[in-house]
């Protein structure tokens, strides 16, 4: 328990304690905190309370703009902080309960606070692990006999992501122009008519690795920061156009929206659930058999122009993902690829194995052949310009969730055609 008030439904207890970074209309600086409540508590004002062996050598990372020299210091340091806080938080711990005047430098009230990206993102890869996401795309588009590509349960498919338009919940984005071809015409240049969300998670690096040496499967944990909810916003127009031979571009580079709370994968741990069969075995370099999949219930809530409550269109569950964290990190590094601290890798879209755990329009119209309801006669295929798109996560705990908070963004006009 804290002594800070929060109800059942509340997305940020003690056993949660996400990081972000915010600021205020009394102080621009940009600042990292711990969500608690209703609250968060500025790392910058407390950081000297962080006195255990590790973090009392480097506290002074509370005291910088963003997560990355934080990331960087290992799980080891993390660990100590997650105490730390816990203890500094706790309902008998009167360190700051009883001290009202650094109560009041050291809380402030999230609806007060303005929240920003939570690390410099150096790069952004996003995956395609899905199974039951890429099977049903596949089908769309290739037939059910032939609706995974002969790789796909072999490695973690993936593509690299724009790190530069990767936004803050809440940013609104531009639909966005691009080549589109129809059947028996030459292509043209023109908005997106087909615009789309994925539901995703995302994680977040800590410690990287040396340009040429590969992270190992069994150390890949050591790695993972956190994670946050991810919307991949998607062009399929343009996509269906550009995608042969070389995959996405224009069709994603445009904005990926994240939550700006990350959750610690220490806060996740009690979540654990079995990862999914996996045939045929992986190789030996994805292999692992220790649990590293996370059962957190998701949802996706559209809300037209015009209405005043959204309709939620999915509800589905991290625990679908074929291939693990550790298994994306692992494929990712095998080359050597120097992985940083900060650095953002997307699940890809999540889907279930009901009609309604699916992850994006695509699905959910089936290729645009039937319409979802939002209630009282609206109804959409893909999305409309003024169109909100608001995703969420949490934990199951007894009495509490752990959750990530909201994922949101909405869809603007697109600009004047060049």
């Amino acid at each position: 328990m804290s002594y800070i008030v929060y109800d059942k439904d509340c997305h940020f207890p003690i056993q949660n304690l996400p990081y972000g970074v915010f600021s205020t209309a009394e102080n621009a600086q940009h600042r990292i905190g711990v969500a608690i409540g209703n609250k968060i508590l500025d790392l910058s004002v407390v950081k000297d309370l962080f006195n255990g062996p590790i973090m009392s050598e480097c506290n002074h990372v509370f005291s910088e703009t963003t997560l990355n020299s934080f990331m960087a210091l290992g799980k080891p340091a993390w660990q100590e902080a997650r105490v730390t806080l816990t203890k500094l938080l706790s309902a008998d711990e009167p360190t700051l309960r009883d001290n009202s005047t650094l109560r009041s430098q050291a809380f402030v009230d999230q609806d007060k606070a303005t929240m920003h990206l939570p690390a410099r993102i150096g790069d952004y890869t996003d995956f395609y692990s899905s199974r039951y996401h890429a099977t049903n795309v596949g089908t769309m588009f290739r037939g059910k006999d032939n609706a995974l590509q002969p790789n796909w349960r072999h490695l973690p498919v993936g593509y690299h992501g724009r790190a530069s338009s990767v936004v803050i919940s809440g940013t609104p984005l531009k639909r966005p122009c691009g080549q589109q071809k129809a059947e028996d015409k030459p292509p043209v240049l023109g908005a997106c008519k087909l615009m789309d969300f994925e539901l995703e998670m995302a994680f977040f690096t800590g410690p990287g690795n040396k340009l040429g040496e590969p992270i190992a499967i069994d150390k890949a944990q050591d790695h993972i920061f956190g994670c946050v909810v991810m919307n991949d916003w998607s062009a399929r127009d343009i996509q269906k156009w550009e995608y042969v031979p070389l995959g996405p571009f224009l069709a994603k580079n445009f904005g990926t929206s994240i939550s700006p709370w990350i959750v610690t994968m220490e806060a996740l741990a009690p979540y654990t659930v079995a990862n999914e069969a996996q045939d045929p075995k992986p190789l030996p370099y994805l292999y692992h058999e220790d649990d590293y999949s996370f059962d957190i219930n998701l949802s996706v809530k559209l809300k037209g122009d015009g209405m005043s409550e959204g309709k939620v269109v999915s509800n589905s569950n991290a625990k679908y993902l074929y291939w693990t964290m550790k298994q994306q990190l692992a494929h990712h590094s095998v080359t050597g690829c120097n992985i940083q601290p900060g650095d953002l890798l997307g699940s890809g879209t999540i889907s279930g194995p009901d009609p309604t755990s699916l992850g994006c329009m695509l699905e959910l119209s089936w290729k645009g052949t039937r319409e979802v309801d939002l209630g009282n006669g609206v109804t959409r295929k893909f999305l409309k310009d003024n169109d909100e798109v608001i995703l969420s996560g949490y934990c199951q705990g007894d009495g509490f969730k752990v959750g990530f908070g909201e994922c949101s963004g909405k869809i603007l006009p697109a600009n004047p055609l060049p």
